[in-house]
């Protein structure tokens, strides 16, 4: 669990480095060779801290401490389910909701392994990364452009706003 943590705060720590930078630099400044490549390297390593280093951490934490295999039947409450299920009485007492699997009406029923959850958890955590570095790109791009003014914002050639368009 530290393994994982201390990604996730690595990661936060390099994306608020790139937010201080973008607000410390103008837009348009000149960079040197040296710069873009310290700027590239830096991305590279916060991309493959997104990408690579969490999703992993995550694996190996949910396979190794929470034992979170295919023969492990239910959808696992993880570490605090034990305290759910004693103060709300949510799952059972192996840790688990629906340990026989999800049924339909008598029609059948789907058996989830925890390890089918250790999976979809690790593919939100790719899908957090992608959408956040596609804001993050948005963001980069669209920083020290003005915002569209409308016609009540628009001013005449002396400063004054306008009231009515022309």
């Amino acid at each position: 669990m530290t393994a994982f943590l201390a990604s996730i705060v690595a990661t936060v720590l390099l994306t608020g480095a790139v937010i201080w930078e973008a607000r410390r630099r103008p837009p348009g400044s000149k960079l040197t060779w040296g710069e873009a490549f310290l700027a590239a390297l830096f991305i590279f390593g916060l991309l493959l801290m997104i990408y690579g280093v969490v999703p992993d951490r995550w694996l190996r934490y949910a396979d190794s401490e929470l034992k979170w295999r295919t023969d492990k039947y239910g959808i696992p409450m993880g570490p605090m389910g034990h305290f759910l299920h004693d103060t709300l009485g949510i799952g059972n007492s192996k840790n688990v909701i629906a340990p026989n699997g999800v049924k339909f009406f008598g029609r059948g029923k789907i058996l989830i392994s925890a390890h089918i959850i250790e999976d979809l958890i690790a593919t939100v955590i790719y899908g957090v990364g992608l959408v956040g570095h596609v804001l993050m790109l948005m963001w980069w791009q669209n920083r020290g452009k003005k915002p569209k003014t409308t016609a009540l914002e628009k001013t005449s050639a002396y400063g004054r706003p306008l009231v009515r368009s022309t």
